[in-house]
């Protein structure tokens, strides 16, 4: 798998980018290199990348994320050092783009020097199971959507399509038609599949499959039984 400098995930609610920035983020720092991930979804408080703050420490891997995120605060901001990501091109840098076109908007500050550089991925995470992302057509609407709103063009597609916790291997395989219509009508390449690691290590037919440890959540309910996972987010 080839890595660009900078690598931004987008893509609907649902559709796993935070847990896919992160788990991208570690593999980097897995290979020995210097990582900085930010957090630039002002939009979703639920799935954080903030809430994966301890691994990605244990990693070697500097996160940024806004001010207050994990609070009571309705609207975290962004911070300055955000900024680090597209000055300081001795690290790789990791970026968790908000959930749509709203969340979006947070990128463009950033675009100019992004484009300047030219050593960048812009990956859309398309989840077919997703209700609003369920045809290729309705993808494409959604990540016209967000090219609006950062200005700032995909490059690349991941598939991340799952059904939570009763994903299996058969769940992502029968995503490829549907991801093959996508990579046809935007011109952009599969990146990478994506998948939980139990079931990463089943699709050996696939290449470039990037597995995933599932973020643990901060506002995981307290209700929820020892030893259930959370949903992909």
């Amino acid at each position: 798998m080839q890595h660009k400098r900078l690598t931004l995930f987008a893509g609907h609610y649902g559709s796993g980018k935070t847990n896919i920035a992160v788990n991208y983020a570690l593999r980097l720092a897995g290979e020995g290199k210097a990582v900085v991930i930010a957090d630039l979804d002002i939009v979703n408080p639920y799935f954080r990348t903030k809430d994966s703050a301890k691994v990605l420490e244990e990693a070697g891997v500097t996160l940024i994320s806004p001010q207050f995120a994990n609070s009571n605060v309705d609207l975290p901001a962004l911070p300055a050092e955000a900024y680090r990501l597209v000055t300081d091109r001795n690290t790789y840098g990791i970026m968790d783009i908000g959930g749509d076109d709203r969340g979006a908007y947070a990128l463009g500050r950033y675009v100019p020097s992004i484009l300047e550089e030219n050593d960048y991925r812009m990956v859309f995470v398309a989840n077919c199971y997703r209700p609003l992302t369920r045809t290729p057509e309705d993808a494409m609407e959604v990540m016209g959507e967000i090219e609006a709103a950062c200005k700032l063009k995909f490059t690349d597609i991941i598939n991340n399509s799952n059904l939570g916790t009763e994903t299996t291997p058969e769940t992502v395989l029968s995503s490829r038609d549907y991801m093959e219509k996508l990579s046809a009508l935007s011109g952009l390449p599969i990146f990478a599949t994506s998948a939980e690691v139990t079931v990463a290590q089943q699709l050996t037919e696939l290449e470039n499959v990037l597995p995933l440890q599932l973020q643990e959540k901060y506002f995981d309910l307290p209700t929820q039984k020892p030893g259930n996972r959370p949903l992909w987010g």
